[in-house]
């Protein structure tokens, strides 16, 4: 079996995860794609399928997607993804492999702080957030785990938490996307990998939508937290097989 039909089965699975908890499909590909291309391959060609990726869940859930936060959260964070996708590909790569593993490991107890304390998201913060995790997606690529806390301390869930974040990610996506396509970072065999394993995540959401509500809270945080720890250790396997 090619390399690219074992990404594809990979990213099947991904898809279902995200489609589950409307994050983890970038953190599960990643680190696999670090190892066999290099951060400044695999970033862009994650970008190009958390973009299908993206378009599926929103897609999946259009009719509760809430565009006020979406908004909020997105204008701000399009400049600034641009500016952190700009920042990685001017970086050494091993601090690209070494930032990527920190950060995920450190969303752990992050998320958990933010998630504990249950606090109240207004507008205005929603656009700070958007800056700030604007401009991590674009040099690291998936934040999901941050803006999970955001959007559900708007006071979203289910269906319109999973369409209006998905709808956030895609324009900041695009910004990112435009930014590596100026700098020459999207190759056509770039484009290939990127849309194969898009393709994958696209059918990811609609396979997870049934058993989206019966999804606990706990189990929720718990598959977020392994799918860190999991991406985090990867990202150092790949720094010591570099």
């Amino acid at each position: 079996m090619s390399a690219l039909a074992v990404l594809f089965l990979l990213a099947l699975a991904a898809g279902v995860l995200g489609g589950l908890i409307g994050t983890g499909s970038s953190l599960v590909l990643l680190p696999t794609l670090v190892m066999m291309y290099g951060p400044r391959v695999a970033v862009p060609v994650m970008a190009i399928a958390a973009v299908l990726a993206n378009v599926a869940r929103v897609a999946a859930w259009w009719r509760h997607i809430r565009w006020r936060p979406v908004l909020a959260y997105a204008i701000p964070g399009l400049p600034a993804a641009a500016v952190g996708a700009h920042t990685l590909l001017t970086i050494p790569q091993a601090v690209v492999d070494g930032s990527l593993g920190v950060f995920f490991f450190a969303m752990v107890p992050v998320r958990r702080i933010i998630a504990t304390r249950q606090w109240r998201v207004r507008p205005w913060q929603l656009s700070v957030a958007g800056a700030v995790v604007g401009f991590l997606t674009g040099m690291i690529l998936s934040t999901g785990p941050l803006s999970v806390p955001v959007f559900t301390g708007y006071g979203l869930s289910g269906g319109a938490f999973l369409g209006t974040e998905a709808a956030s990610s895609l324009v900041l996506y695009a910004g990112k996307m435009a930014t590596f396509g100026q700098l020459g970072a999207l190759p056509p065999v770039v484009l290939v990998r990127g849309l194969a394993i898009g393709t994958a995540l696209m059918i990811g959401p609609f396979l997870a939508r049934p058993v989206v509500r019966r999804l606990g809270p706990r189990t929720f945080a718990l598959v977020i937290d392994v799918v860190l720890v999991v991406a985090g250790a990867g990202m150092f396997v790949a720094i010591g097989t570099g």
